[in-house]
């Protein structure tokens, strides 16, 4: 693979063709904030946390930097003020779903969102993916999956191979950007409740 230089926030970058701006920057020690990202699961851009803002052949956009590959002479931005009050707006709505997340409470501090902005919701998932990802693409198990659209979206785990599986395993329980508990919650729903867990909803891993 043959190098491609870019420029992130005023630092030249070397990186090899087929990196994401996301990967260019974190071999450079440049930080970019992310939830769903993760050095084992393919690129996901579910929590838009690492969009930042990209300037290529005199046109300047903003991207989701986790997907968007790099290319030579792109100049990238990491921090501006569009770009905080994206990723403050992004936190604000995430922390309707999980106000007590640590990790969540860590970002909000550092681009001043607001815990209670939106109105609280019932489920803790920020439906950041990597349980379901990390079941699929590594453990090659699909135990857990994606049901309903939009609003109702969620995760739940297949009760009958969750309760062959899962709890030798749990490897998906630190992913959680909420904490060990949502994983644990859904997990024992499935289990202590197959019916509530895939009737009538379908899953989509």
């Amino acid at each position: 693979m043959s190098d491609i230089i870019l420029q992130i926030d005023g630092k030249k970058v070397i990186a090899k063709e087929g990196m994401t701006v996301l990967e260019a920057a974190q071999s450079a020690d440049i930080y970019i904030p992310t939830l769903c990202h993760h050095e084992l699961l393919e690129p996901y851009g579910g929590c838009r946390l690492c969009t930042v803002e990209v300037e290529s052949r005199g046109r300047t956009k903003f991207v989701v930097g986790c997907l968007y590959p790099v290319e030579q002479d792109l100049v990238v931005r990491t921090r501006s003020e569009m770009i905080d009050r994206v990723r403050r707006l992004i936190l604000e709505f995430l922390l309707a779903h999980a106000p007590d997340s640590p990790q969540l409470q860590m970002l909000a501090k550092e681009y001043g969102a607001k815990k209670d902005r939106f109105e609280k919701e019932s489920s803790f998932c920020v439906l950041c993916g990597l349980c379901v990802r990390y079941c699929a693409e590594v453990k090659k198990k699909n135990v857990i999956g994606f049901v309903d659209q939009g609003a109702k979206r969620e995760i739940s785990f297949i009760p009958e191979l969750a309760a062959k599986e899962c709890w030798d395993c749990k490897e998906c329980f630190p992913l959680c950007p909420t904490s060990y508990l949502q994983a644990a919650y859904h997990l024992t729903k499935a289990i202590a409740f197959p019916s509530l867990a895939t009737e009538p909803k379908s899953v989509k891993l």
